[in-house]
């Protein structure tokens, strides 16, 4: 993972078997093609975040203390895993990244994902494509991660002040 977080999805396959301590070739034994280990490097990562995501949520809470719950814990796994965030980022982007495999981390999204569809429909959301606001909530959480890393002594303020700013503005 480091060497895709350091030199991006075209990191040498030779590189990241040597980091996990394999010969390149046996990494083909694992995985049939550089793409097929990208997609399952892609589920273990969204696997991980869903479980932060998913662990103590509020299901019977308000629709912003759910938000704010998304919102605090990928901060949370972000800030304690920055370079599994960084080689998420990517592969998100990727084309290589199969409808297939996205589509299987729909059951660990259920209430993530209901959450957002929620928020698209209130106030000034309602209307706009879908994926809109969770784009937006997405958006505002790499600046605040950007920001909280270059000034850490701040990093739980501007959490709490991002958060306030992107409710004021979806609410």
């Amino acid at each position: 993972m480091y060497e895709i977080a350091k030199e991006g999805l075209g990191a040498p396959t030779a590189k990241i078997a040597n980091r996990a301590g394999v010969a390149a070739g046996t990494l083909f034994t694992y995985f049939e093609t550089k793409e097929e280990l990208l997609n399952e490097l892609y589920l273990e990562l969204k696997g991980e975040v869903y479980d932060a995501l998913n662990a103590g949520f509020p299901h019977k809470g308000s629709l912003e203390k759910r938000v704010r719950h998304i919102w605090l814990s990928f901060l949370d796994w972000a800030a304690r895993f920055p370079e599994k965030r960084k080689v998420s980022v990517q592969l998100n982007v990727s084309d290589v990244i199969t409808p297939e495999t996205r589509a299987k981390m729909a059951g660990e999204r259920g209430a993530i994902d209901a959450t957002l569809r929620e928020l698209a429909t209130r106030g000034p959301l309602r209307g706009l494509p879908e994926g809109f606001a969770t784009a937006i909530l997405a958006a505002m959480q790499e600046a605040t991660i950007e920001f909280s890393t270059k000034k850490p002594k701040q990093r739980e303020e501007l959490i709490e002040r991002s958060f306030q700013v992107f409710w004021r503005a979806v609410r």
